[in-house]
This record gives C-alpha cells, sequence and structure tokens, in this order.
C-alpha cells in the first residue's frame, strides 16, 4: 500500500510518495525552517474520503503514538520531527501532513 506525505511550512525531507510492505514500519521524517518560539510539531493523516485529522503533537521530545501505532520524536535542535509507524496495516494507507503551530 502507499503513503503520501505533505507538508505545511516546512520542508519534508523524504520522497513525497512512499510504498511499503504492510506490517513494515517506517519513518515519516520532516524538516523545519520558520520555527517560533512556542511552536509545536503535529502530524495529521488524511485517510481517502475524509478530513485531516490530529495523529500526534508534540514541542520536544518524544511520544507515543496510538493509532496508527508508533512514536514521535522531535530532534533536540528542534529542527526536524519523526513519526515512525511500528507496523502499518492497509487500514492506515492515508495521506500523512507534518506542520508546525500553536
Amino acid at each position: 500500500f502507499s503513503l503520501s506525505v505533505a507538508a505545511v511550512r516546512a520542508q519534508v525531507e523524504q520522497e513525497p510518495f512512499l510504498e511499503i510492505t504492510e506490517g513494515t514500519s517506517i519513518s515519516i521524517k520532516c524538516s523545519y525552517t520558520n520555527i517560533r518560539i512556542g511552536d509545536f510539531f503535529h502530524f495529521y493523516r488524511q485517510l481517502p474520503g475524509q478530513s485531516p485529522k490530529l495523529v500526534a503533537v508534540a514541542a520536544k521530545g518524544s511520544k507515543d503514538v496510538r493509532a496508527p501505532e508508533g512514536r514521535l520524536s522531535v530532534s533536540a535542535d528542534r529542527r526536524s520531527s519523526e513519526l515512525w509507524l511500528s507496523g502499518p496495516r492497509l487500514g492506515d494507507a492515508a495521506v500523512y501532513y507534518c506542520a508546525l503551530g500553536p
């Protein structure tokens, strides 16, 4: 299945379209410019035919994500973030967005 990646006010370090085998872990990495004090790092996903929904948000460090199962990590210099999905399934095929904001 396929995962698509988009960015808002950010540069994305990887290809905008990723194909993986079901159950294979994957990392979606984003690098950022124009970071402001108080910005949070957001990841959204948009399933086919639906509106984007928040997957995870963090200001620093890392945190576990439940749906889809994985982890959001923010680099120590706050110039990048990574959404690691531990074993995405067919139902996780979507467009994934990374964004900065309050």
